[in-house]
């Protein structure tokens, strides 16, 4: 059985090697043993802290094999973006001139730097085993952080958002990096993503120029990249649309990738979600498959479950799922169908 779970110290090493499988522009997730120690220690503390509004804090998740005790994916919660520093995006609106003497008015698509979406929930850090691609884990590892949200709402903001790694080809070139970023900085795109990781994105969106950018100006290549999804971030998309996020105006300040947006309130998994008190030692006639939560904060767990689900009825759980849940009879556990 697969279970959803705070990170622990002791994952460092496995997660490391997560970090070195994961797709190029996962910044959160860098390849590097001290700054993955300090995002665990960060994550602990997070969940231990009592919080009454959304701050710094950041949640960090990890998807383990029970059976074998090996680690196969990982995906984060930011409570807040841009509380200890600023959140860079590109905003990509019209701009409108016009000539009342020829009767001409025209408008041109022109990116600009912004910090706009600070102060929202930031989703982050979401890699998976390949094995498990397009399978419920994949839902698990991703909606089971907003099953965590609906039962802590207090330390979330009112928006939600998430960066959806933008197109690169499959030597790592990032054809709107080299027509943008590269030349700024005068760094492949991949060294560009890497000091993201172990640094942060602010000394980089810094150098970046501050007056708007127009997208006609840029190479055809470039200006294909706006918006556009690199094939490997497709399915985090897709699961995140289902629950309701859509694309807005702003884009990633590296590649071009989409940010995808939403009400806290109005998530599938938030809105939709029903709690039931557990049931032990009863026989399960399966009729539907759901993910399931504790709903606890530092103990908090998740699985993938097969059960027979009423509403306002208690919900049977095996002694496999009430394990892996931590939970007991009568407890309350949290629920939604995939």
């Amino acid at each position: 059985m697969l279970v959803l779970r705070p990170v622990e110290l002791a994952d460092l090493p496995q997660l490391q090697q997560l970090a070195r499988d994961s797709l190029v522009g996962v910044t959160s997730l860098p390849d590097d043993t001290e700054r993955l120690r300090e995002k665990i220690l960060d994550s602990c503390a997070s969940f231990e802290k009592d919080v009454q509004s959304p701050g710094p804090e950041n949640y960090f998740f990890v998807l383990e094999n029970l059976t074998t005790r090996g680690l196969v994916g990982c995906s984060e919660i930011l409570a807040t973006a841009g509380f200890n520093e600023p959140f860079y995006s590109l905003r990509n609106r019209h701009f409108t001139s016009a000539s009342r003497e020829l009767n001409i008015e025209h408008g041109v698509p022109a990116l600009s730097l912004c910090q706009d979406l600070s102060g929202h929930t930031l989703l982050r850090g979401f890699h998976i085993d390949s094995a498990l691609e397009r399978t419920p884990f994949s839902e698990l590892l991703s909606r089971a952080r907003l099953l965590f949200i609906a039962a802590h709402k207090a330390r979330f903001a009112e928006a939600v958002i998430t960066e959806i790694v933008g197109y690169s080809d499959e030597q790592g070139q990032s054809p709107f990096w080299d027509a943008l970023g590269k030349h700024f900085f005068d760094l492949p795109y991949v060294e560009a993503e890497r000091l993201c990781g172990l640094q942060s994105r602010t000394f980089l969106a810094e150098l970046m120029p501050q007056y708007p950018i127009y997208v006609p100006m840029l190479p055809p290549a470039a200006q294909a990249c706006i918006g556009r999804i690199h094939p490997d971030g497709q399915e985090a998309f897709d699961i995140l649309e289902r629950e309701g996020f859509e694309t807005n105006s702003y884009i990633d300040l590296f590649d071009g990738g989409p940010t995808l947006y939403a009400r806290t309130s109005n998530i599938r998994s938030i809105a939709r979600s029903h709690t039931a008190a557990v049931q032990t030692g009863s026989s399960i006639d399966a009729r539907g498959r759901y993910l399931v939560s504790n709903d606890s904060l530092t103990g908090y767990r998740a699985i993938v479950a097969e059960l027979d689900y009423h509403a306002g009825q208690p919900v049977a759980l095996s002694d496999e799922m009430c394990a892996a849940l931590n939970v007991t009879a009568t407890r309350a556990i949290r629920l939604i169908a995939l």
